[in-house]
């Protein structure tokens, strides 16, 4: 056993159930955590996730720290860092599994360069409750459709040996490696219009195990209606701290099964969490869909391009309350509720017909919960394409919709200020009411806020046209 270990740090900036940073200090007398900011994974892609991910490192390394072990910060690209480390160093490198085809390729590679290099290394299960692999048919092939997958994983789940408990152990004095290292801040997007995702978000494992308390306490046993009512505070919003690894899946799971009652909304949940594990599984057994359609006949759908109307919705401004509220709490807050999630991807598939990759792109960028096996299924469950995916023909009319989910405006008036003088009657579409109404209240359809820019019932005909074409093709 070497005397020194680096423990690599890439979405788990957490202290509690961690086994690689735990097998390390156990084993270890000098534990140095090592992120390395690629910036070619983030620039112009995950802008949002720059100021999450600096937030987090902040936090961690004063988590660390009472564990006298150092966080160090280097930006580079990990095959180039990790390949400096040499047998002389009396290094053992510890890391936990990512599970995206891009990131599996390359540890391959630097896996393979530790081997050349005689470097110790070990690795661990990464934030999931099954490995993918474990997870088939009965004749070894994968599942596209979500039911008979959770039901296979659930109980493949249940059945293994339970997690033990992964403690880390505080050590004489810290350790530094490298020389060339940064500060958590220097990540930081250029743009300032991040700062405003502090009024809603803290960055910290403390914060993920509070998110999942209120998840327990208040809000689990209603899961099942609140969570498609965005105007109530009904989700868990433990979707970034999952990402980032501020909490592993087994404590939510955990957390859950202590429940002495288990409603539907219990069930509705852990459904979630099974989604979560379905679309991991179909981007490593399906890599292709990172690339395009699962479903390879709509390589044939007759797309859309039309930059003037993607600029509508990206800015909350389609004319459709419900749709322009959902764009709004996404840029503002760096989240958007997930029932309106599935209302404006449908809005630009289906209404707009602008390929669900345009939509796949721009919420990578302003999502602060961004994952890549989620974002791309979800889009294309949406669309049509994917696995298990909701028909194309099912296309949601954004006014029934916020008719539906928001009754009473809470959500729409709260991310479309316009429409606060609105009555409830026509706030989900506000174009019906009469004029000499209009200037009463002071708000003006096509002035103050904007005209629809489509008609439903005309887009959704051109869309089911479509659609036929695809079929006969």
């Amino acid at each position: 056993m070497t005397k020194n270990a680096i423990v690599w740090i890439r979405e788990d900036f957490r202290i509690e159930h961690n086994p690689a940073l735990s097998f390390a200090s156990q084993n270890h007398k000098r534990v140095s955590a090592l992120y390395i900011y690629n910036n070619k994974n983030f620039d112009k892609k995950r802008e949002a996730q720059k100021w999450w991910l600096s937030k987090s490192l902040e936090a961690f390394e004063i988590d660390l720290k009472k564990y006298n072990i150092s966080l160090e910060i280097i930006e580079s690209d990990e095959i180039e860092i990790l390949s400096k480390i040499k047998k002389n160093d009396d290094i053992t490198v510890y890391w936990s599994k990512i599970y995206e085809p891009d990131i599996i390729a390359k540890g391959k590679k630097i896996r393979d360069i530790f081997i050349k290099n005689q470097i110790n290394y070990k690795y661990f299960k990464g934030n999931i409750l099954n490995e993918f692999q474990d997870i088939t048919k009965n004749d070894g092939t994968p599942f596209k459709v979500f039911t008979p997958f959770w039901k296979n994983a659930e109980l493949k789940y249940l059945n293994q040996v339970p997690s033990k408990v992964f403690q880390i152990k505080k050590l004489d004095k810290s350790f530094s490696f490298f020389k060339k290292t940064i500060e958590a801040k220097e990540i930081l997007p250029n743009k300032n219009w991040f700062k405003k995702f502090e009024k809603y978000w803290k960055p910290s494992e403390i914060e993920a195990k509070l998110k999942l308390d209120e998840l327990i306490k208040d809000k689990i046993h209603n899961y099942g209606e609140a969570r498609d009512i965005p105007g109530v505070n009904g989700t868990s919003k433990l979707s970034p701290y999952l990402k980032f690894g501020q909490i592993h899946v087994e404590s939510i799971w955990n957390k859950c099964d202590s429940l002495a009652k288990k409603t539907k909304g219990y069930r509705k949940y852990i459904n979630e969490l099974g989604w979560r594990e379905f679309s991991y599984s179909l981007i490593n057994y399906f890599p292709e869909m990172l690339q395009g359609n699962l479903r390879k006949e709509f390589d044939n759908f007759q797309w859309v391009k039309n930059d003037k109307f993607l600029k509508k919705w990206k800015q909350g401004m389609t004319g459709y309350p419900i749709v322009d509220a959902g764009m709004r709490e996404l840029y503002e807050t760096g989240w958007m509720h997930n029932r309106v999630r599935m209302i404006v991807a449908s809005f630009l598939v289906k209404h707009l017909r602008i390929h669900w990759m345009e939509g796949e792109k721009y919420f990578k960028n302003c999502l602060v919960d961004y994952n890549e096996a989620s974002n791309v299924a979800q889009w294309q469950w949406v669309a049509g394409c994917g696995a298990d995916a909701a028909p194309y023909f099912r296309i949601f009319n954004p006014t029934l919709q916020g008719i539906k989910f928001d009754p009473e405006g809470t959500y729409t008036r709260k991310w479309v200020p316009e429409l606060k003088n609105m009555p409830n009657e026509f706030l989900h579409k506000p174009w019906e009411l009469e004029k000499k109404i209009q200037e009463k209240i002071k708000i003006m359809i096509g002035k103050d806020y904007p005209e629809p820019i489509v008609v439903h019932e005309q887009a959704r005909a051109s869309a089911l046209e479509a659609f036929k074409l695809l079929r006969k093709n």
